[in-house]
């Protein structure tokens, strides 16, 4: 369904793999608050690997006696990498089981605090990512020089291929069920998220074609960066090009929904060319039909504290920090073509952890 996404700095300038083995990919939760102390659930910040979240939530359920949907957490982690991140349980009567027993040689916990509410989804200040590349072909300081721009410039806000399933299935099933097919609960959040992303990428990819992306278009929509505020249109100024140049605040595009949108001018008119078509217009009533209302996303993001190292020729070490909703993949796709190793057995493995 989706065509290959473009890249902001030209041609790709590196063939990699990754995630040979858990290790090549750690994810650390960035808390977005300090526990209260006291309450009755128990905030945990555990250590897992090869294991996704729902199966650690499961666990730790089971750990603790209580229905899953006692266990909270803020979101969603990948099963091929080593992860760490919170998740609360709640205990009335605040006496939580041996913590040795939910401990095991996937699973550890760094910390346990009470705190007075479930902890819920979005509940994050961002993510952590070191990732290791391995089998890296190209010139190391064309690599480096395409790292430095991404530190410089940031890089377009891509939602990352998890969005849309293998082969981008997912796209193609949100227009199936629109169109009629049923499909259960769990799925249904899934497709629709694939849908609107699918049109947010869509519109990334118009800004980047006309080179607007990281600069803005006449009646643009503003972000603030790190919150989902966002203001304007209003007329171009000094101050608006300070901002947008400490990375302050971001040009925004439509996460598809209800209500007419609220870009302007040149903004509203490549929303527009970029969302035609009979794929997108079935997409679009389909969002609508759900019930969704419009929003909007930072078409750019630049990784905070991006370092790299060459610990052999063709091993890269990469680590950066990402705000919540953003995807690591969106910065190994600005640096060429990396594919995932997990991959190769993933086919032949259960997804049940």
């Amino acid at each position: 369904m989706s065509e290959p996404l473009p890249r902001a700095f030209g041609a790709p300038v590196l063939t990699a793999q990754y995630r040979f083995v858990p290790e090549d990919a750690f994810v650390e939760e960035l808390a977005g608050f300090d526990p209260s102390g006291e309450g009755e659930h128990l905030l945990l910040t555990v250590e897992k690997r090869g294991m996704n979240t729902a199966f650690a939530a499961k666990r730790i359920a089971a750990w603790a006696g209580i229905a899953e949907m006692g266990v909270g957490y803020a979101g969603l982690k990948d099963r091929h990498a080593v992860t760490r991140q919170r998740f609360s349980v709640h205990l009335p009567r605040k006496v939580a089981p041996d913590l040795a027993g939910l401990v095991s040689d996937d699973l550890k916990v760094i910390e346990a605090s009470w705190h007075s509410r479930k902890l819920p989804r979005g509940a994050l200040a961002g993510n952590r990512f070191e990732l290791v590349l391995r089998d890296v072909a190209g010139d190391r300081t064309a690599i480096e020089a395409r790292l430095g721009d991404i530190a410089a410039h940031g890089l377009p806000n891509w939602f990352g291929e998890q969005r849309f399933g293998r082969d981008g299935g997912n796209v193609a099933a949100a227009l199936a069920m629109f169109a009629g097919r049923r499909v259960r609960r769990d799925q249904r959040s899934l497709l629709l998220s694939a849908a609107r992303s699918e049109l947010f990428n869509r519109v990334l990819a118009a800004r980047l074609a006309d080179g607007s992306w990281n600069r803005g278009l006449e009646g643009e929509v503003w972000m603030l960066a790190g919150s989902r505020s966002v203001f304007g249109p209003e007329p171009w100024s000094g101050t608006l090009a300070q901002r947008l140049a400490d990375f302050d605040i971001h040009p925004t595009g439509l996460l598809w929904g209800k209500g007419a949108s609220r870009a302007e001018a040149a903004a509203r008119d490549c929303e527009e060319r970029a969302l035609q078509g009979d794929d997108a217009q079935a997409l679009k009533a389909g969002l609508e039909q759900e019930g969704l209302r419009q929003e909007r996303r930072a078409l750019r993001l630049r990784p905070e504290g991006l370092a790299w190292e060459w610990p052999d020729s063709s091993v890269l070490r990469l680590s950066f920090a990402l705000p919540p909703g953003s995807y690591a993949t969106a910065v190994l796709h600005e640096l060429g073509e990396v594919g995932e190793a997990s991959r190769l057995v993933s086919d032949r493995l259960s997804e049940d952890r």
